[in-house]
C-alpha cells in the first residue's frame, strides 16, 4: 500500500473560525476556483458564479458561516492573514450592494439565495461536504467544478479516485502506528522520526520556525479568548465564559503581555482544581475566540481546535514545559498521531461524528505530552489509543448548526481526557497484544461508518432538535 505524505502544517492550518470543514475547506475551494479562471481565461471575463453547497454543508452552512467563507474566498482574501476584524462589515457591504469584487478586481452580481444556494435535500455521494462552482464567461463559456472539504481544511476536488494522494519521498514512510514504531526502533522518539520526514519539505531550520509560529498563534488566541468578554455571534446568545474564569482565577493579578499573564498562572498553586480550571479556561478562550470567526490553528479541526493548544499550555504552566524546543517537539508528536488517524479512519464529523474531532485532537494531545513527559515510543501511543477509546460513539450533534453547544465545552473535556490518557500510559506497561492504537483507529471507523447519519454534523440529531431554537434559515 503506498504511504500518503501528510506534513505537520497539513495537521495544523492557521485560518478563521468556526470550522475546519465548513469554513476553511469552502474558503480554500473558492480559492481554488479562482485560480482555474485565471488559468483558463481571466477575472474580468466572469459574467457570474453561482455556488451550490450539499449535504452537510447545507444543512449546518449556516450556523458554521460557509456562506460568508465562500464570499470571501472568491473575493480573494487568504484566510491566514485577513485581519478578522474586517470579515463582518466586509460581508454586509456585499450583501447591501449585492455583488461580489471578484478577486478583488472584478464587480459581479452575487445575491445570496441565487448565487449561493443551500440544498438542503441534495447530497452528492463522495462525502457530505460537497460545494460546486458554476462559472460562467462572457463569452458564453461555461464549466462547473465540484469539491469536497474532507475536514481539517483538506479539499479534494472531484471523486476520490480523481485525486491521487499526496507521496512524497519521506526517509520513514508512516501509514499506521504499527509502521511508526518500526521506525522507532532504532531508539527515535516520535518527534525525531516527524522531524526527518519534514526534510523531504522544506529545511529542519525553517520546519522549526513554522512550528514556532504555529505555537504563536495559539498562544494568541488563548490569550484573546481569556479577555473578550460579550456573548457569542449567531442567535444561540451563549456568553463568554473564559474571560470571567481567567479575571476569578488570576485574583487581581496585574500583567501587561502573554509572558506575564504565564508568570501569574505559574506561581498562583498547583492544587487539582486550580490546574484543572486553568486546562478549561484555555480549552474554553481558544473555542469561543473559534465561534467568533476569530484566527485558530486546525488541531486537527477548528471545532476541536481547543484541546492541543489547552494541553500544551498545561505543560509550560505546570509540567516545565516553557522551552521552544520541548514546544516543538509536543506538536510534532501530535501532528504524526494525527496524521495516522487521518490516514486510517477521517477528521471530519460530518464523516465520523465528533469522535473525529475532539476524540482524534485528544490522542493526538495525549500521545504529544506522554513523550515530553518522558514516556516511550509505545506509552505514548498507549495514550493516544485511551484518549481515543474514551471518545468512541461521540456523536456531532451542534444546536443551531453553531460550533457553540456542545462543541465549546467537549474541548475542555477531550482537553482533560487527554491528560488524564498521559497520566495512565505513564504509570502504565504498554500491552499491545490487548488494545493497540492501529485497533482503535479500526474501531473509530467502523462506528462512523454505523452511525446515523443525523449524529454527523447535520444538526438532525440529538442536542440540536431537543433543544428547539429559532434561528435565521440557510
Amino acid at each position: 500500500m503506498p504511504h500518503e505524505s501528510i506534513s505537520v502544517f497539513d495537521m495544523f492550518k492557521i485560518g478563521v473560525g468556526p470550522s475546519s470543514s465548513h469554513t476553511l475547506g469552502p474558503w480554500r475551494a473558492a480559492l481554488a476556483c479562482i485560480q482555474r479562471i485565471q488559468t483558463e481565461a481571466s477575472i474580468d471575463q466572469v459574467q457570474s458564479i453561482t455556488v451550490l453547497l450539499y449535504g452537510s454543508l447545507a444543512k449546518t452552512g449556516k450556523g458554521h458561516g460557509t456562506d460568508i467563507a465562500v464570499m470571501l474566498g472568491l473575493c480573494g482574501e487568504d484566510p491566514v492573514t485577513m485581519d478578522v476584524n474586517s470579515i463582518i462589515p466586509k460581508i454586509k457591504v456585499m450583501e447591501d450592494s449585492q455583488e461580489l469584487i471578484l478577486n478583488g478586481t472584478q464587480h459581479i452580481p452575487f445575491v445570496t439565495g441565487h448565487h449561493l444556494q443551500f440544498l438542503h435535500h441534495d447530497s452528492l455521494p463522495f462525502h457530505p461536504n460537497g460545494l460546486s462552482f458554476l462559472v460562467e464567461l462572457n463569452n458564453g463559456q461555461s464549466w462547473c467544478d465540484t469539491y469536497f472539504s474532507i475536514g481539517g481544511g483538506f479539499i479534494v476536488k472531484e471523486a476520490k479516485d480523481t485525486q491521487p494522494k499526496q507521496v512524497v519521498d519521506l526517509t520513514f514512510p508512516i501509514n499506521t502506528a504499527d509502521d511508526l514504531l518500526h521506525w522507532c526502533m532504532n531508539g527515535l522518539s516520535i518527534s525525531d522520526v516527524v522531524l526527518e520526514n519534514e526534510l523531504a519539505w522544506r529545511p529542519e531550520a525553517e520546519t522549526r520556525a513554522k512550528v514556532l509560529q504555529i505555537w504563536k498563534t495559539m498562544q494568541e488566541c488563548i490569550f484573546r479568548g481569556c479577555h473578550a468578554e460579550g456573548e457569542l455571534p449567531g442567535g444561540l446568545m451563549v456568553r463568554r465564559r473564559a474571560a470571567a474564569l481567567n479575571k476569578k482565577l488570576m485574583q487581581d493579578k496585574t500583567y501587561e503581555n502573554f509572558e506575564q499573564w504565564l508568570g501569574c498562572i505559574k506561581n498562583g498553586g498547583h492544587d487539582f482544581s486550580y490546574i484543572l480550571d486553568w486546562v478549561s479556561c484555555f480549552a474554553l478562550a481558544v473555542n469561543e475566540e473559534n465561534a467568533s470567526f476569530g484566527r485558530v490553528v486546525t488541531a486537527p479541526t477548528n471545532g476541536a481546535a481547543g484541546v492541543i493548544p489547552a494541553v500544551l499550555l498545561y505543560y509550560i504552566a505546570f509540567c516545565n514545559g516553557n522551552d521552544e524546543e520541548k514546544i516543538i517537539r509536543f506538536l510534532l508528536t501530535a501532528s504524526e498521531v494525527g496524521s495516522i488517524f487521518k490516514k486510517g479512519a477521517t477528521i471530519s464529523a460530518a464523516m465520523g461524528g465528533c469522535q473525529a474531532e475532539i476524540g482524534v485532537s485528544s490522542a493526538m494531545a495525549a500521545a504529544a505530552l506522554t513523550e515530553c513527559m518522558g514516556g516511550t515510543q509505545r506509552q505514548a501511543l498507549m495514550a493516544a489509543e485511551i484518549a481515543m477509546e474514551h471518545h468512541l460513539g461521540l456523536t456531532c450533534d451542534p444546536i443551531g448548526g453553531l460550533v457553540q453547544v456542545p462543541c465549546i465545552e467537549r474541548n475542555t473535556m477531550g482537553a482533560i481526557k487527554a491528560i488524564t490518557a498521559s497520566q495512565l500510559a505513564l504509570q502504565s506497561s504498554p500491552d499491545f497484544a490487548k488494545v493497540s492504537l492501529d485497533k482503535v483507529i479500526k474501531t473509530m471507523w467502523d462506528t462512523a461508518l454505523d452511525m446515523n447519519s443525523k449524529y454527523k454534523e447535520t444538526a438532525d440529531g440529538g442536542l440540536a432538535i431537543n433543544i428547539p431554537l429559532s434561528l435565521p434559515e440557510c
